[in-house]
C-alpha cells in the first residue's frame, strides 16, 4: 500500500520518547521513511543564565537515550544544536523531507515558534502536521455550557470527568509500522560542553531520567499509589509520584499514567487523577490567557497591588535565611536539587507574598530557573493562586501561618533536619520555632526576619485597599 509521503520528519519537543507518541505513529503510518530530529534550540538556550542547569542536563541525558534505542531499531536521531527555524531548514533540504509531524505545544513562545515552521513548510511546499499528545484535552475541549473557558477549577473537573468516562484513552502504538524508521546514521550526540553547559549533581541525587527513569518511577508509584491522598502532603514521607519532570519533558505517556489512574480504584488513584486534572486546568487556563506568561494577573483587579518588595527579604528567602524552617528547608530543597514538594511550593510561595510582601513576580521567576520541572503554566498557576490573583486562587484573606503549617505537615521535623542541618539537636517542641528555644544561640541559625503577625496585619490591609 502506498504512503502519503516518501521522507517525513518528527520533531521531537517536549515528548522525548519512542512509545505511545501520538506525532511518531502518525509518521510511521503515512511514511515510506521517517526521520527523527531533536533541537537544542538557541533561542531558549541562551537565555538560561546558569550553565550548570539541571533542565539542560535532564533533557540531554534523555534525548540520549531516545538516540541509543532508535540505533537499537536501526535508526537514529539528529540532534541539532541551533535556532528551530535554521535547524529545520537544513533538516528539511538535507533529507528531502514532504512532511512535518510534531506534537503540540500550548505556550505562547512555542506556538510562536511552530507557527514559523508552518510557515517555513509552506513555503518549501511541504505538509506541516500536529497533533495533541501532551494532554488528554486540549483547548477549546472543555469549555462551559456557554462556550466559555473555566476559569473555577471544580466545574471544569466535573465536565472533565464526564467527558472522560465517555472517552476512550487513545494508545498511538509504534510498533506495527517500527520498519519504516529510515535506517541511516546521524552525527554523534554533541556534549553538553559543546552547547556552553557544564554538568550538575543530577546523578549525585539519584534523578533518573529518560524512558527508562520514567518507567522505573512509574513502577514504583503504581505500589504507591493507593495511599496517596493520605501522604501526598507530607515532605518527609515517600508519598508523591516524583513524576513531574517526566511529564514535563514527556520521558512518559500522559495517557499511560491516566489509565494507571483509572485502573488503579482506589482513593488515592482518584485523588492523584485530580491533580493530573489540575495540570490540564493550567495549561487551558494559559490558552486562553496568554497574557499571564507575560507577568499579568488572571485577575486584573490584583494588577496593581503595591507590593513592598524589601530586595533584603527576598534575598534571605531565596538563600533559605528566613528564619522560618519550613520555609528554609523547602527552599535549600529546591536549591540544592531542583525539586519542592508540592505542599511546600504552597508554602514559601505564600510566605514570600503574604508574609513578606513581594511581588509573586519575583517568586515565579525564581522557581522558573530552580525548577527541574519547571512548567510555565503550572509555575503560574501555582503562583497567582497563592497570591489570590489568579483563577479559583486561595482567597487573598487566606494567610498560611509558617509556624501551623510545619507542625501540621512536619511533625517531627524530619524533612526540616534533613536540609537545615543547624537544627539537627532540636526537640520536636522546639524545631518549628527554634527562635523560642533557651537553647537558640546555640542553633546558629537566623532569627525570624519578619513577625507572621504583624505582616499578615499588613497583608491583609494590602489586599482590602484593592478591593474596596
Amino acid at each position: 500500500m502506498s504512503k502519503k509521503y516518501k521522507n517525513s520528519l518528527v520533531w521531537f519537543r517536549r515528548d522525548l520518547r519512542d512509545y505511545d507518541h501520538a506525532a511518531l505513529s502518525h509518521a510511521l503510518q503515512d511514511s515510506e521513511h521517517v526521520f527523527c530530529i531533536f533541537i537544542f534550540d538557541k533561542e531558549i538556550l541562551n537565555a538560561l543564565k546558569n550553565k550548570e542547569d539541571r533542565r539542560v542536563e535532564f533533557i540531554w541525558e534523555s534525548v540520549k537515550e531516545l538516540k541509543e534505542s532508535l540505533m537499537q531499531k536501526k535508526s537514529d536521531l539528529i540532534v541539532l544544536h541551533d535556532k528551530a527555524f535554521e535547524a529545520m531548514s537544513f533538516a528539511i533540504d538535507q533529507f528531502k523531507i514532504e512532511a512535518i509531524f510534531t506534537n503540540r505545544d500550548y505556550e505562547p513562545a512555542a506556538i510562536a515558534r511552530d507557527e514559523s515552521i508552518k510557515n517555513l513548510a509552506t513555503s518549501k511546499k511541504i505538509a506541516f502536521h500536529d497533533f495533541k499528545d501532551q494532554v488528554v484535552f486540549e483547548k477549546n475541549e472543555i469549555l462551559t455550557a456557554l462556550e466559555k473557558p473555566y476559569t473555577v477549577f471544580t466545574p471544569y473537573k466535573n465536565n472533565y470527568l464526564k467527558k472522560l468516562s465517555q472517552t476512550t484513552i487513545p494508545r498511538f502504538d509504534i510498533e506495527p509500522w517500527i520498519s519504516n524508521l529510515a535506517q541511516f546514521k546521524s552525527q554523534p550526540l554533541l556534549t553538553l560542553k559543546d552547547m556552553g553547559f557544564q554538568a550538575t549533581n543530577l546523578h549525585d541525587i539519584k534523578i533518573h531520567t529518560g524512558m527508562s527513569g520514567g518507567k522505573l518511577l512509574v513502577e514504583d508509584f503504581k505500589e504507591r499509589v493507593a495511599f496517596y491522598k493520605k501522604t501526598r502532603d507530607f515532605p518527609a514521607i515517600k508519598g508523591v509520584s516524583y513524576l513531574s519532570v517526566h511529564l514535563r519533558f514527556g520521558t512518559v505517556s500522559i495517557r499511560q499514567l491516566f489509565r494507571l489512574a483509572q485502573e488503579s480504584f482506589s482513593e488515592g488513584a482518584e485523588t492523584w487523577l485530580n491533580e493530573l486534572i489540575w495540570r490540564e486546568f493550567y495549561f487551558q487556563i494559559l490558552f486562553h490567557r496568554p497574557d499571564v506568561a507575560q507577568g499579568k494577573a488572571f485577575k486584573k483587579e490584583y494588577e496593581s497591588i503595591a507590593f513592598e518588595n524589601n530586595p533584603d527579604y527576598f534575598k534571605a528567602w531565596t538563600e533559605g535565611k528566613t528564619g522560618y524552617p519550613i520555609v528554609d528547608a523547602a527552599m535549600r530543597q529546591m536549591n540544592q536539587t531542583g525539586f519542592m514538594h508540592n505542599r511546600l511550593r504552597m508554602i514559601a510561595a505564600s510566605f514570600l507574598v503574604k508574609d513578606l510582601l513581594v511581588d509573586w513576580r519575583w517568586g515565579e521567576a525564581y522557581f522558573a530557573e530552580k525548577l527541574i520541572d519547571f512548567d510555565l503554566s503550572a509555575n503560574n498557576g501555582g503562583w497567582q493562586w497563592a497570591a489570590s490573583t489568579g483563577c479559583d486562587a486561595q482567597p487573598w484573606f487566606r494567610i498560611f501561618n509558617p509556624i501551623t503549617q510545619s507542625t501540621r505537615f512536619d511533625l517531627q521535623g524530619k524533612f526540616i533536619k534533613k536540609y537545615i542541618p543547624e537544627l539537627k539537636n532540636c526537640t520536636d517542641d522546639e524545631i518549628h520555632a527554634p527562635w523560642l528555644s533557651q537553647k537558640a544561640e546555640q542553633f546558629k541559625y537566623p532569627t525570624p526576619i519578619v513577625d507572621h503577625a504583624s505582616q499578615r496585619i499588613k497583608a491583609l490591609a494590602l489586599y482590602k485597599s484593592v478591593k474596596s
